[in-house]
């Protein structure tokens, strides 16, 4: 779904910029992955239920080492490249009882991509080294284990 917008638009009021602090696994056979999303105020989002196999190719993105991307992230790349276009930031947010995520691209036009799954979308955030944006009533105060 294409639509035109401002790419350099205000930040929305419900949405706040967040880091990935901790990706790990819920379970001890790494099928199910899950991260801390952190705000600059404290706030943290805990999000869980997806692949422990994109968890994993989060965790990769941060190492130094800087392993190959996973084809489906080198392919998304490409056809970038090929339509000069740049993923600028993603945003995360509710719908219903999943996650879902918008994608913001510019470059020849600027379009969003909606209502994609909110796991891919943060990889992708993670991989491009872009802003990664959550609605701000997901965030809570900081939880202790």
């Amino acid at each position: 779904m294409r639509n035109t917008m401002d790419i350099n638009q205000a930040p929305e009021p419900d949405y706040d910029s967040v880091k990935i602090d901790y990706v790990g696994f819920v379970d001890p056979y790494a099928v199910e992955g899950m991260v801390v999303l952190k705000a600059d105020n404290g706030k943290e989002f805990h999000m869980r239920a997806f692949s422990g196999e994109v968890a994993k190719h989060i965790s990769s993105f941060d190492d130094s080492e800087g392993e190959q991307a996973p084809s489906i992230y080198r392919m998304i790349e490409e056809i970038c490249e090929q339509n000069e276009l740049t993923l600028v930031k993603v945003k995360i947010y509710d719908s219903g009882d999943v996650l879902r995520a918008n994608l913001y691209l510019t470059g020849k036009k600027d379009l969003v991509l909606r209502n994609h799954r909110a796991s891919d979308a943060m990889a992708l955030a993670a991989y491009y080294k872009i802003p990664l944006l959550v609605r701000k009533k997901l965030l809570k105060e900081k939880m202790e284990a």
